[in-house]
């Protein structure tokens, strides 16, 4: 696990501890998005790791990484990706397509109309190519198939940015952005504005209530690794006694005195283990 000075703002924790920072959250959380649109945004709240629940226990819920709220009715959702394996960059699509239902249907409220539904913004910075075409910025919009240029306004738009993206003729300002946002460092800060940026990058890692909470998050991350481990590591001594037993003609009964000998679990226990292999 990187330390918290090695981390870049493609990092979920540093860019959520920026943008969420008492200080410097709204005033960085609008740079990035005014470099992103080319536009100025308005005042923001900045609802870091906004969870929307699945409908029941038996729902998928989600947790978005930067959840802007702008005052004049705008929102945005900020996602830095690292995750570019093949069936993540498949389903990638369908993934958004959650994330805007989640969002939607969290800010229409009884009674509405739906012409009162909110613009959403939900942008995708990634560390790979999600689409093959090495284009930094593709944008997402609805539309028709038929008549390509029939005017379609939903109020939805994804906005997809590759960091190493090179065709389409980027922004220079932009790529500059997204090469610091993957590589935080004082030598990337190429403008002033990204020096900026960086003085609040390198004052949030220094902050202790920011290190302190990293140092919980690694904490955290290193008892669950420890906890996969040691569950992996009996699930595969459980498997090797059950098959050497097998292999060996033993009986149930030599089988289930075997595992809460090695196990140093009772017979209930043993019995439930060699259930589950038994299926």
């Amino acid at each position: 696990m990187k330390t918290l000075e090695e981390l870049n703002l493609v990092d979920d924790f540093l860019v959520n501890s920026l943008t969420s920072h008492k200080i410097y959250g709204e005033q960085s959380a609008r740079y990035i998005l005014e470099c992103i649109l080319h536009r100025q945004i308005g005042k923001l709240t900045v609802v870091p790791q906004r969870f929307f629940c699945g409908e029941n226990l038996e729902t998928h819920g989600i947790r978005l990484d930067v959840y802007l709220d702008e005052e004049n009715g705008e929102i945005f959702d900020i996602e830095p990706d690292q995750n570019g394996g093949k069936e993540e960059i498949i389903s990638l699509p369908r993934r958004v397509r959650f994330y805007h239902a989640k969002i939607d249907a969290s800010n229409l409220n009884a009674g509405d109309t739906y012409g009162s539904l909110r613009n959403v913004i939900v942008i995708f910075i990634t560390t790979y190519d999600p689409f093959g075409l090495n284009r930094m910025v593709y944008t997402i919009k609805n539309g028709c198939i038929e008549v390509p240029e029939l005017e379609y306004e939903d109020g939805a738009q994804t906005i997809f940015l590759y960091t190493r993206g090179r065709e389409g003729n980027p922004p220079e300002e932009l790529k500059q952005l997204l090469h610091y946002m993957e590589h935080s460092s004082i030598e990337n800060a190429s403008t002033e504005s990204l020096k900026k940026l960086h003085r609040m990058v390198t004052a949030v890692k220094r902050d202790g209530e920011v290190g302190l909470a990293y140092m919980k998050s690694f904490e955290r991350e290193e008892r669950i690794r420890r906890q996969g481990e040691e569950e992996g590591r009996k699930a595969g001594l459980e498997e090797g006694i059950i098959k050497l037993s097998r292999k060996l003609g033993k009986e149930d009964t030599e089988i289930l005195s075997l595992l809460q000998e090695e196990l140093q679990i009772d017979e209930e226990q043993a019995k439930l283990i060699l259930e589950k292999y038994q299926q």
